[in-house]
């Protein structure tokens, strides 16, 4: 376990899901502070500048391939058509062709997810669980996978789950419902960003603006926004269930000191959404549970999704952990149909921070509504302008802590690569994960139970990443001319060169063209240009114009010769000046590497192309110089 807290924690206060364990087998705390690329929010003396950012619902309107090199999705069936707006798609099944996704990479996933199954590395991460992914309005994935109920207990002296008898053990299905964890923080944060957008909640007002109370230990300077974004300076998690009344529950918060002072630092913490909750039923009269039902998943019609899920239900729930001393905080036995974090537990099922049970389809009508723009149908629960809220980054200052209003962006910890500076989604501590990618119009709900039957089976988000790499490679990336482009791959803990054979140049116009396009992990992966006159590689300076609509065709110097992290998936032209091999044989050569955590989307390269002069001495569409072309690692590709 580590003490980092930046994810989902539970019941002792010990981080499992979060960016301090970081998944993927690496070591704990290991990797690069992800930085958000691109605009969208600036710093301005503490305040806060809002700048526009295409809104996620643009996706919806004009095809996820517009101005990209992705292919368009379907947009699906019976889709709203509101007053003066465009086609807003709602779901349907459907094929991944018509999804606009490849099919082979969505096989892929539900492989990888199997594997999880079994040990991995000494026990299952999860006893079963239920993967969804879709792009536009078509679901073209919905697959349930091992048991939803395996376990009657946990024996810890001998480190093994007491299985129920064969036929009382439930397989897991479409409809399998979960407990979600810290999936919950969304449908709170949603709940405040409504308020805000109805004018009854100020974003940067004081908490104890509206709860007088809440000013004890220091906290006065808190904010609305510092609760939203993690920036107030709470502890991860206290125990709260250990008052036996709400009154006591509510003296340890009001009494909590904070950590840090309000907006210097990011620190995940469980008590931020507990806070937001209390403002919203005392602004509104009404407790969480009805908010939740009359305010979202009424009107979207997630009626598989709630707090407190009746007895009637247990048969469709996942299992969850055989709660007991010392790992849980209470000796609970088998939890099934009831919340399994302690606290929310404490609070009646119902808490701000945990508690939300649902199934894979209403979270995917969620994911929709979201990347719609805040509309579903003939719903609408968030304006375009709130939604855009939830996929800004509210946290410029803490790099690698990008966050919106209660959604946590561009984090490859459990997006891998499908992160991107407006990727969105969250985590839960049982094991379930959502994330939302406006730029291909993605979504990805991966629901297991990996508490079920203890917490310590399992650490980090290795599923989660397998999962979003593969659904990331299912978005086709067409060749920018002919029929392939010759494509990186997305092994991580590797490197893949491309090289071109060896050219004469005696101009004094001698230069690289092509095409690239790119997308990997900031800082940690990185694509280069290299050439050699004999045995040393050096680095190739080059610039890079992104054409399209809306963008400044000025060359982009790349003066080290690489690049790395975001550059929109678009294609790129690029050239590079190669007269300081004037007079001697070179050879050119891109060199991809990767580290052993995280990859993005990868990287391409087409249309290479070497002049010198007025000469062509290389053309890659040309056969013969083509069948000179060195590949180890890229491979020709379609998509």
């Amino acid at each position: 376990m580590t003490g980092d807290t930046h994810g989902d924690t539970q019941g002792n206060g010990r981080a499992v899901d979060g960016r301090g364990a970081r998944g993927g087998g690496g070591p704990a705390g290991s990797g690069i502070a992800r930085r958000r690329l691109g605009g969208g929010i600036l710093a301005l003396g503490g305040a806060l500048a809002l700048t526009p950012i295409p809104l996620a619902a643009a996706a919806a309107r004009s095809g996820p391939g517009a101005g990209t090199a992705d292919g368009p999705a379907d947009t699906g069936a019976g889709a709203d058509m509101e007053s003066g707006a465009a086609r807003r798609p709602t779901l349907r099944r459907g094929s991944a062709a018509r999804a606009g996704l490849l099919q082979g990479p969505l096989d892929q996933l539900v492989r990888d997810a199997e594997a999880y199954l079994a040990d991995s590395p000494k026990h299952p991460w999860y006893a079963g669980a239920v993967l969804l992914a879709g792009r536009g309005g078509t679901v073209a994935l919905h697959r349930p996978i091992g048991k939803a109920v395996r376990y009657s207990a946990y024996d810890e002296k001998t480190d093994t789950g007491v299985e129920f008898p064969a036929d009382q053990q439930i397989a897991m299905a479409e409809d399998t419902v979960f407990d979600l964890a810290s999936i919950s923080k969304l449908f709170t944060s949603l709940l405040a960003v409504q308020q805000i957008e109805r004018g009854r909640l100020e974003l940067e007002a004081t908490v104890a603006s509206y709860l007088p109370d809440f000013a004890g230990g220091g906290k006065q300077d808190i904010t609305v926004r510092h609760l939203l974004t993690h920036t107030s300076g709470f502890r991860a998690w206290i125990p709260l269930y250990e008052e036996p009344t709400r009154e006591g529950k509510l003296r340890m918060l009001w009494e909590e000191v904070p950590a840090s002072t309000p907006g210097t630092a990011y620190l995940y913490s469980d008590l931020n959404l507990i806070s937001l909750q209390l403002i919203l039923e005392h602004l509104t009269g009404r407790p969480l549970d009805a908010l939740l039902r009359e305010e979202i998943t009424g009107p979207l019609g997630m009626h598989r999704t709630r707090y407190n899920p009746p007895a009637s239900w247990k048969p469709k729930i996942a299992a969850t952990e055989d709660a007991r001393l010392p790992w849980s905080g209470l000796d609970r036995g088998l939890v099934w149909g009831e919340v399994h974090d302690e606290n929310a537990f404490g609070f009646g099922g119902v808490a701000g921070h945990a508690g939300v049970f649902s199934c894979a389809w209403d979270l995917a009508v969620l994911a929709r509504t979201l990347l719609n723009g805040g509309v579903y149908g003939r719903s609408r629960i968030l304006s375009e302008d709130s939604v855009d809220r939830l996929f800004t980054d509210f946290n410029t200052a803490f790099p690698g802590d990008e966050h919106g209003l209660g959604f946590e962006l561009y984090q490859h910890w459990y997006m891998g690569a499908m992160a991107t500076p407006r990727s969105a989604g969250h985590t839960g501590f049982t094991g379930t994960s959502l994330v939302l990618d406006p730029s291909t119009d993605t979504f990805l709900i991966v629901l297991g139970n990996s508490v079920h039957p203890v917490r310590s089976w399992r650490s980090g988000s290795a599923p989660r990443v397998a999962t979003a790499n593969q659904l990331a490679r299912a978005v086709p990336v067409r060749p920018e001319r002919g029929r392939t482009a010759w494509f990186s791959g997305m092994a991580s803990a590797s490197t893949a060169t491309l090289t071109l054979p060896a050219l004469r140049l005696d101009s004094e116009r001698a230069r690289l063209e092509c095409a690239l396009w790119w997308d990997t992990e900031p800082a940690s992966d990185g694509l280069f240009l290299e050439a050699s006159a004999g045995q040393d590689w050096q680095p190739v300076p080059f610039t890079t114009v992104r054409p399209g609509p809306g963008h400044r065709p000025d060359p982009q110097p790349h003066p080290a010769g690489s690049v790395s992290g975001w550059s929109g998936r678009v294609w790129h032209r690029l050239e590079a000046d190669l007269t300081a091999w004037r007079g001697r044989d070179v050879r050119l050569r891109w060199r991809y590497t990767t580290d052993q955590l995280y990859v993005g989307r990868g990287a391409y390269v087409d249309g290479l192309r070497v002049r010198d002069g007025a000469r062509t001495v290389f053309d890659a569409e040309r056969p013969r110089d083509a069948g000179r072309i060195e590949a180890t690692g890229w491979t020709a590709s379609t998509d």
